[in-house]
C-alpha cells in the first residue's frame, strides 16, 4: 500500500462518512414535534347548574320536613268508638294518634291507654275525639247520694264563657213571667257541678247535665222545666 493511500483512508475516518470535504459538516435535521392539540372551550350549561341547585335545595327542605315531623308531634290517646258518660271503657274504644305539639291541647299520652282500660268516662266520648285526665273517671256517676239533672238554658241565661264538665255553678231560679223581684227576697239558688254539656241544634239551646244532692233533684227538675233557671259559673280557681 502507498503512503498516499494510507493517508486517505484515515482522513475518511477521521471525517465519517457524511462529510463531503475537508473541514466541512452537514446537520442532522430532526422531525418537528407534532402541532398541540387544540383546547376545546369549556360550555357552561346554566340549566344544568340550575337543576343541580335545585336538588340540593329540595334535598334540604324533605330532611328538614322529616326532622320536624319526628320532632315536633306525639303520639296520644283518642277515641275509637263512642263512649256514653259512665260507661266503662274497653280497649277496642280507645286507639292512638300523632299529632302536633300545640301548649292548648293537653291530651293523655299513648303510654296511659293502657291505664285508662276499665276506668269509666266522665262525659260523653265522641269517636275521633282526644281523651283528657278531665274525661276519664274512676268513679261511678252519678255517685252515691247524688243525682243528674238537665237544665236546658238559652244563651242569654248562661255565661258566654265556655262551661266545662267540672265546673262549680249555680242554678237560679229567675224573676216570673211579670219579671218583678220583691224586695227582701232571695232567688232560690241551688249549687251543682257540671258533668256535660251538649248543644241542641234543632232549638239552638244548650243542655247542662249537672249533679246535685239527691234531695235538691226533684226541686231542680221542677224549676228547670219551667224554662225560667240561669246558670252562674264560679271560681276555677282550687
Amino acid at each position: 500500500m502507498s503512503i498516499d493511500s494510507a493517508s486517505s483512508q484515515r482522513d475518511a475516518a477521521a471525517h465519517g462518512p457524511g462529510n463531503t470535504g475537508a473541514g466541512a459538516r452537514t446537520d442532522v435535521q430532526l422531525p418537528a414535534p407534532p402541532p398541540a392539540p387544540a383546547r376545546l372551550k369549556e360550555r357552561r350549561r346554566p340549566l344544568l347548574i340550575a337543576a343541580m341547585v335545585a336538588l340540593v335545595c329540595l334535598g334540604g327542605l324533605v330532611s328538614a320536613y322529616a326532622y320536624l315531623s319526628t320532632s315536633e308531634t306525639e303520639d296520644v290517646v283518642a277515641v275509637r268508638e263512642s263512649v256514653a258518660r259512665g260507661e266503662v271503657i274497653e280497649a277496642v274504644d280507645l286507639m292512638t294518634v300523632q299529632i302536633g305539639l300545640d301548649p292548648a291541647l293537653e291530651p293523655l299520652s299513648a303510654s296511659e291507654l293502657d291505664d285508662l282500660i276499665g276506668q269509666r268516662a266522665a262525659v260523653d266520648l265522641s269517636a275521633g275525639s282526644l281523651v283528657t285526665a278531665e274525661s276519664i273517671t274512676e268513679e261511678v256517676i252519678p255517685s252515691e247520694g247524688q243525682s243528674i239533672v238537665g237544665v236546658s238554658l238559652t244563651s242569654a241565661m248562661m255565661p258566654s264563657e265556655p262551661i266545662y264538665a267540672g265546673d262549680l255553678v249555680r242554678v237560679v231560679s229567675t224573676p216570673g213571667e211579670a219579671g218583678e223581684i220583691r224586695e227582701g227576697t232571695t232567688p232560690v239558688t241551688i249549687e251543682a257541678t257540671v258533668v256535660g254539656v251538649r248543644g241542641v241544634a234543632e232549638t239552638g239551646e244548650t243542655v247542662v247535665d249537672v249533679a246535685v244532692d239527691e234531695s235538691e233533684a226533684a226541686d231542680l227538675a221542677s224549676r228547670a222545666a219551667t224554662r225560667k233557671v240561669a246558670l252562674v259559673l264560679d271560681s276555677r280557681e282550687r
